[in-house]
């Protein structure tokens, strides 16, 4: 679903559109700041995969491609994209959010975040990194595919690094998770999301 992005009012809030690609962290790197962004008034978007509720990972909404298709035709989503044999959906939610004057996060999409900027003109995109070789290893780690799909994601993200949005903050996550979640802040108070310390 589109939408005409001079629909947005001035006052209203930020979207704060995280991307990355599959292993990089991203879940974790929200589970561990869902709580302090809750307290700063920063909602974080609860996505909605076809993929098992049981499946590991993050605290998204699995439904069936049925299922998916006919919130997607009720016009549930503000944003969705496939990737990696999925669908993805943030729901309409957080547009009520923004209008309310909210800061949100989204767990994004690389490949969606030029539709997405269309869509959020402001938008804050933070593309986390990792180091290719810690990259394989958590991919390997977290047992959701086979060595050749890991293979295939590494060389998707290869492919999309050569879209990352140059406006985009880089955030490095190869070392500590508590290391991220400092650099994620750092970057909302820079950027004006978060009250300087």
């Amino acid at each position: 679903m589109q939408h005409d992005a001079s629909n947005r009012r001035s006052g209203t809030g930020r979207l704060i559109f995280l991307v990355g690609p599959s292993g990089s962290g991203k879940d974790s790197l929200i589970d561990a700041s869902r709580e302090p962004l809750a307290a700063a008034g920063v909602e974080v978007a609860r996505r909605v995969i076809t993929r098992s509720a049981e499946a590991k990972g993050e605290a998204a909404q699995g439904v069936t491609p049925e299922q998916f298709e006919a919130l997607r035709a009720q016009g549930a989503f503000a944003m969705h994209w496939r990737a990696n044999g999925l669908d993805y959906g943030i729901p309409q939610q957080v547009d009520q959010w923004l209008a309310k004057g909210r800061a949100v996060l989204v767990n994004g999409s690389r490949a969606y975040l030029g539709e997405a900027r269309k869509r959020y003109p402001d938008l804050l995109a933070v593309l986390v990194e990792v180091r290719p070789d810690v990259l394989r290893q958590r991919l390997l780690a977290r047992g959701r595919e086979t060595a050749e799909e890991v293979e295939q994601r590494l060389a998707r993200s290869a492919r999309l690094q050569a879209l990352n949005d140059p406006t985009a903050h880089v955030l490095d996550n190869s070392t500590t998770l508590e290391a991220a979640v400092s650099a994620l802040f750092g970057i909302l108070r820079d950027e004006g999301v978060l009250p300087q310390l």
